[in-house]
């Protein structure tokens, strides 16, 4: 399954059918006496952080405009800032607020509480300490709100909104103020509550096995793999909701037979995955540059402010940053949750491809504004949900194919390989008690014992 579709004219065809075009948009408890601030302690870091090919680190430089040898540093530090965001969260419990990076090698870690008393401990573990108001759960309920109120009224002029960490507040985007203002007096939100940002753009979704490579859906529509996945024994790949129904037909790159859509969800969600015949192979491999391809080898959710790359089947390879987690996006079929927003550059044809943060797999595109000649905003539907939803295993260079474990609570005590664990989920295994640090699928050759950026003993 690699390299570019042959036909050209077939795929502009194609394209021109089912792609929609996108609009410019302008770019708990109370804790123990935290220890003395000393220098920034080692972690752990994400396995496999800094085995990024030459070609990602190029494309890097290129869209984030770094110096040499920047891109591989910020790679490692986002690394360990997710593990030492992990170790706070579990730390404040109910005072988190959430965690960032920043910097051009993303050097500097901001965790944020809602109790001055924290700064110590925070510092402790080299991070910059921002005292705010409302923790994350209380963000979140106020855009629980917005969510809700969305199911109930239109909501075209009013189509994005998200919790924003950085600035401690749940912002609105707008074509105008009263739009906005209608739609939080329709969720019961005050403007204490929430920002808005004010924008005349809409996102669309991006209509048009090896990540970011083409297919075809009934042979008139294109859109691209996300990521390679399994189920028991049937192998397929992650992608975008919209791009089919189950049961639509889907052929390949090179115009032959490839598979068909099992489960899709869009609006609400926008995931999917198509199970491919037996002359398709999943593997961890997703496509970068000139050729050039780069092997997932995990699912650890990265933090905002962390650079991340795509790949589709239209522009292929650019690269950004993480602008926000959980983003409501009202296009005009319908409004998708929790999704992400990011920096990167997207066109139609481009749906469904993969985000990457160095080599752990992070969404398969949904939609945005812009294009890849002035620059855009792009949103993708984060790869943990899509895979506990549909119970698939994500192909890795480290996982071998396998049934995920029940995603309920009465197996959730014992670690399992293949089972997506969010971020204070406690788990028991070879007889000692865990507690997750970052948000990911657990791999077959990655226990609680060996993995200490994603788990620490409780």
């Amino acid at each position: 399954m690699v390299g570019r579709h042959a036909a050209r004219s077939r795929r502009a065809a194609l394209t021109a059918l089912g792609a929609l075009v996108l609009t410019a948009l302008p770019s708990a408890a109370s804790a123990a006496p935290p220890p003395v601030p000393g220098p920034r302690p080692a972690v752990a870091r994400t396995p496999d952080a800094a085995a990024a090919p030459a070609r990602m680190l190029s494309a890097m430089e290129r869209d984030l405009k770094l110096a040499p040898g920047q891109a591989e540093a910020r790679l490692v530090n986002e690394a360990e800032a997710g593990t030492r965001a992990g170790m706070l969260r579990n730390t404040l419990g109910d005072r988190f607020a959430g965690a960032w990076v920043s910097g051009a090698t993303s050097a500097e870690l901001t965790v944020a509480t809602t109790d001055a008393a924290d700064t110590a401990a925070i510092e402790a573990q080299g991070a910059k300490a921002a005292v705010v108001g409302k923790n994350l759960a209380e963000l979140r309920a106020v855009k629980e709100k917005l969510d809700a109120a969305a199911v109930r009224t239109r909501t075209r002029q009013t189509p994005v909104w998200y919790v924003d960490v950085r600035t401690n507040r749940v912002t609105v985007q707008a074509t105008s103020e009263s739009a906005a203002t209608a739609f939080l007096t329709t969720a019961g939100v005050s403007g204490q509550d929430a920002g808005v940002r004010v924008s005349p753009d809409q996102p669309r979704v991006l209509e048009d096995l090896v990540g970011g490579d083409a297919f075809y859906i009934n042979d008139q529509a294109r859109c691209s793999i996300g990521f390679s996945v399994t189920k028991d024994d049937q192998q397929g790949f992650a992608t975008a909701g919209h791009c089919g129904d189950p049961g639509a037909t889907t052929t390949g790159f090179n115009e032959a037979d490839q598979g068909t859509f099992q489960a899709s969800t869009f609006p609400g969600k926008d995931m999917a995955w198509v199970g491919v015949n037996s002359d398709w192979t999943a593997t961890p491999d997703v496509k970068a540059q000139d050729g050039e391809k780069i092997q997932v080898a995990g699912s650890v959710e990265a933090l905002v402010g962390a650079s991340v790359c795509r790949s589709g089947s239209t522009t292929g390879w650019h690269c950004g940053t993480i602008q926000q987690h959980d983003t409501s996006v009202t296009y005009p079929e319908g409004t998708v949750n929790g999704l992400t927003e990011t920096t990167v550059c997207a066109e139609p044809g481009d749906s469904g491809g993969p985000f990457v943060s160095g080599t752990q797999a992070q969404g398969t595109t949904s939609g945005g504004s812009g294009d890849c000649t002035n620059g855009g905003t792009t949103f993708y539907q984060p790869v943990n949900p899509l895979l506990s939803d549909f119970g698939l295993t994500l192909k890795t260079t480290s996982a071998a194919s396998q049934t995920p474990a029940p995603q309920d609570n009465a197996a959730a005590d014992a670690w399992a390989a293949g089972r997506v664990y969010e971020v204070g989920t406690t788990v028991s295994f070879d007889g000692m008690r865990y507690r997750c640090l970052q948000s990911h699928q657990a791999q077959g050759a990655g226990s609680p014992a060996s993995t200490p950026a994603l788990w620490q003993r409780a």
